[in-house]
């Protein structure tokens, strides 16, 4: 007996040492459980294929109808291949039958070689790859190799020996065909996409507008005037924001009632972070607009309701715009790389300010940085005599000089 067969059997024996040994057939019997649960670990290192469709390979008198039915399982992909065969075996790889061993029942052997050198007892079926019969192994059912040979090396073979060489499972997997878009398919494509966005951004923006337009606007003027430091905010803000999400989880998993509110905290941390960053970018088309709309007043230009919906509207269209230049010219080998990214850093830019922008304002409540408050200088009468206030120019400073008498 072979030395692992001798260790397997002694830990059988172990485990049901309970169990008094009262007749000879007993050690026989915990052996044949060691050698199979030996076997069927190998045949997991092997590559078992077992699982998925179930296949019959009792009758291989007619090699196409076994072609047809493992086709219809197997295709011609050479990935992790699942499939039972009836009273059998299903292995993918390079398989071995030792001389000391004996399989009962049907062989599939898929994407490798057969090398049989104890008793087959079934059939021997083998799916691109060879079937080999080693001197002293038996196989008492038929062999059929699909895309293989049959090599008998002086074993023995009851049943008959077929070869099917030309066979639809050797040829190679046709890739779903992708039809090419033209550039007028690929401008509309794209295009399409694009008024998507800015459509669903706008339908957003209209509704923060409606429900929160105080918030918003604090948030715009922040961008406006504290355009750098919101940038610096924002950066800082994405590099912390997975770290800090990891040390409210640790933080709540080291706690019994903060594990029955982790779900909740999750969520609510992702609205969060997803309103922040929409709302900010929002913000940043507001600021946009508004910049874009006051300044055009300031030529002249007669405009009827200059409202956030307004600025909101223009700052998303001008935003839109360079979306839609690579939409136009993306189809260019070069041109259509350099714009698709100008486009993803100035959104990248406006998107990080406007995150920067909202976390400084507490999402529209503090307006410490929207240029909002008065210096502290602006209360001193000197300020208030030397610099114009709100439009009022400032008052003539009497002179200084000691006026002259008449002699």
């Amino acid at each position: 007996m072979p030395a692992y067969r001798s260790v397997l059997a002694l830990a059988a024996i172990s485990v049901l040492g309970s169990a008094p040994l009262y007749a000879d057939g007993t050690l026989d019997r915990l052996t044949s459980t060691a050698v199979d649960l030996v076997s069927h670990v190998r045949g997991l290192l092997h590559g078992a294929a077992q699982g998925g469709p179930v296949v019959d390979l009792r009758d291989l008198s007619h090699p196409t109808t076994i072609e047809n039915r493992l086709e219809s399982v197997l295709g011609s992909g050479r990935g992790n291949l699942r499939v039972t065969v009836a009273g059998g075996t299903a292995r993918q790889g390079d398989f071995n039958l030792r001389a000391s061993e004996t399989l009962t029942g049907d062989l599939l052997v898929v994407d490798g070689t057969a090398d049989v050198y104890g008793r087959l007892v079934g059939n021997l079926v083998t799916v691109r790859g060879d079937a080999v019969v080693h001197p002293g192994a038996v196989v008492t059912g038929d062999v059929l190799t699909l895309g293989g040979q049959v090599r008998d090396d002086g074993g023995e073979i009851d049943g008959e020996v077929r070869t099917l060489a030309s066979t639809r499972l050797l040829a190679p997997r046709v890739a779903p065909v992708v039809p090419t878009l033209s550039p007028l398919e690929r401008i509309f494509q794209r295009g399409a996409g694009v008024v998507g966005v800015f459509l669903s951004l706008t339908v957003l923006g209209f509704g923060l507008v409606m429900f929160g337009r105080p918030n918003l606007e604090i948030v715009s003027d922040t961008v406006s005037h504290s355009f750098g430091r919101a940038f610096l905010t924002g950066l800082l803000g994405q590099i912390l924001l997975l770290p800090t999400f990891g040390m409210l989880v640790v933080g709540l998993v080291l706690s019994v009632a903060g594990i029955l509110l982790l779900p909740f905290a999750i969520a609510v941390y992702a609205l969060l972070a997803v309103v922040a960053i929409v709302g900010g970018y929002l913000a940043v088309a507001h600021a946009m607009g508004e910049t874009y709309t006051r300044r055009r007043m300031a030529l002249g230009v007669v405009i009827g309701s200059p409202n956030s919906y307004r600025y909101l509207l223009v700052g998303l269209a001008a935003l839109a715009a360079l979306w839609l230049a690579w939409a136009v010219f993306g189809w260019v080998p070069v041109a259509g790389s350099i714009i698709w990214g100008a486009a993803f850093f100035v959104t990248w830019l406006l998107g990080t300010t406007g995150f920067g922008a909202a976390l400084l304002s507490r999402a529209g409540i503090k307006e410490n940085f929207a240029g909002r408050l008065l210096p502290a200088e602006a209360l001193t009468d000197e300020y208030l005599w030397a610099t114009p206030q709100f439009g009022v120019p400032a008052g003539k400073r009497p002179g200084t000089r000691t006026p002259t008498r008449g002699a």
